[in-house]
């Protein structure tokens, strides 16, 4: 293994992450999801707002847009196919009759909690045994190789 000052040299770190990504992304979907939830056939998509909702509370299409960083149209189809799975619920916001509160539905929020915290569980552990500058290395790692993954997908690498 090539070695630069503390670390893997870039092409040795870019081959380790080729070959670790695949083995992530296979085992976070194996993680058992609850009987209450199969059979409904939920995607990553719905996850991630499911997460949304399970950590940040109930909140209007609009903002779940925005965290999700799609166009609300996108997040009001997938908060239709899951309220007619009953699985969200949409009430009216008391502050604006005219607005709708998209929440998860009580019977499915300890299953969801359950699907989500074996993710979070895992990313804890890791994340207490870091340095919070360490912690904020991973989250901007992150957050950039998605950021080139969208140029990629454009064609401008």
């Amino acid at each position: 293994m090539s070695t630069e000052s503390n670390g893997p040299a870039v092409d040795e770190a870019v081959r380790t992450l080729l070959l670790l990504m695949p083995r992530l992304v296979g085992r976070a979907k194996r993680l058992p999801i609850p009987p209450a939830l199969q059979g409904l056939d939920l995607a990553p998509r719905h996850l991630a707002l499911l997460a949304h909702l399970e950590y940040d509370g109930p909140t209007s299409v609009n903002d779940l847009a925005a965290r999700l960083e799609v166009a609300p149209t996108t997040v009001s189809l997938m908060v239709s196919e899951l309220s007619r799975l009953g699985i969200l619920e949409r009430t009216a916001d008391p502050a604006d009759r005219r607005r709708r509160i998209i929440a998860i539905a009580s019977a499915y929020a300890a299953p969801i909690g359950e699907w989500l915290s074996g993710n979070a569980s895992a990313w804890e552990r890791v994340m207490r045994a870091l340095a919070p500058e360490e912690r904020a290395t991973v989250i901007t790692a992150l957050h950039a190789y998605e950021a080139a993954l969208e140029q990629a997908g454009r064609g401008s690498a």
